[in-house]
């Protein structure tokens, strides 16, 4: 079984290639977007040597159905999704900032705190938390945005100040996170789910902004299973989560955590295909809805006639 390693299109009208952590992103004339979402994983800002089946096509699939059912809330990018690994959208500037909200005390906050800071990205947290805890009201924790390297945690203060956004369109991202942060929490605890902590990224077309990138998806959010969460708490047991955590919870046991100097491990045969059973388990549950492998014996041609297709119909 092949997966999406990475792409090299030369679409109709191509003017740019963008190959990120994860995407390929075509841009085409100064009209369109084609963002390819392959499966590769990356984990601690490094892609991970082996890609994982299906990822794509699960992170693709769910961004699509959120992004549909949160359009009420804010526009967004998107005007096709011409394959299960395809969207083909508005080319907006983005904003330098990704917008980071957390409902629980998880992942890069717990580790924050549990080393003694009680203030993230200019948020007080409370003493006598632990991990898991759910917070007193939803926190936002922006970062910026590299282009090389690292994302660094930032405060609403810093943002404004250094003028990487503007107030006025800073305060809107901080109403549209918190909306859309809340629309994710109801649709997914009718599916017995916690939406843990998230991140958001927008931009600007059209002289509005626009929810731009992917939403909800496990590679920018954190999930817990609500059923036994209490009980878990109570008695000082890690949550069943289903998120990319484990990954990086594998990667730290091994040894790497992204610095210098640090062997990433062996990823054996069944190890990938374990992830790629929990992105499909991740996939059945916040949808719910049955997987449906797509084909992957060409993937890349399907991939590619797809966008062609697409793009013709658009022109």
């Amino acid at each position: 079984m092949s997966a999406i390693k990475e792409t090299h299109f030369n679409l109709p009208g191509q003017s740019h290639f963008y190959k990120g952590k994860v995407r390929d992103v075509y841009t085409i004339g100064n009209k369109f977007l084609v963002m390819v979402v392959t499966d590769r994983i990356s984990a601690f800002d490094v892609v991970l040597p082996e890609p994982i089946p299906f990822k794509g096509q699960v992170l693709n699939q769910i961004a699509a159905k959120f992004l549909q059912a949160t359009l009420d809330i804010v526009p967004n990018w998107v005007i096709d999704v011409p394959d299960p690994n395809v969207t083909i959208g508005k080319i907006c500037e983005p904003f330098k900032v990704e917008m980071v909200i957390r409902g629980y005390l998880a992942g890069h906050a717990w580790r924050e705190y549990q080393a003694g800071k009680r203030t993230v990205c200019g948020v007080t947290l409370p003493e006598g938390l632990k991990e898991n805890d759910k917070l007193p009201e939803p926190i936002i924790t922006p970062t910026t945005k590299a282009s090389v390297g690292h994302d660094e945690d930032i405060s609403r203060e810093e943002i404004i100040s250094r003028k990487i956004v503007a107030e006025e369109d800073y305060l809107l991202l901080e109403k549209y996170t918190r909306a859309l942060f809340q629309r994710g929490t109801e649709m997914v605890a009718e599916l017995g789910l916690i939406l843990v902590d998230t991140k958001y990224e927008f931009g600007m077309a059209d002289g509005r902004i626009h929810l731009i990138d992917e939403i909800h998806t496990p590679d920018s959010s954190r999930y817990f299973y609500k059923e036994g969460y209490e009980e878990r708490q109570a008695n000082n047991e890690q949550q069943r989560q289903l998120s990319k955590e484990f990954v990086r919870k594998w990667l730290i046991d091994n040894g790497f955590q992204g610095k210098e100097d640090q062997m990433i491990p062996e990823m054996t045969p069944e190890f990938v295909n374990s992830i790629s059973e929990r992105y499909i388990e991740l996939y059945e549950h916040i949808t719910g809805d049955k997987f449906i492998k797509n084909d992957h014996s060409d993937a890349l041609k399907r991939v590619e006639n797809n966008i062609i297709e697409a793009l013709n119909r658009l022109a």
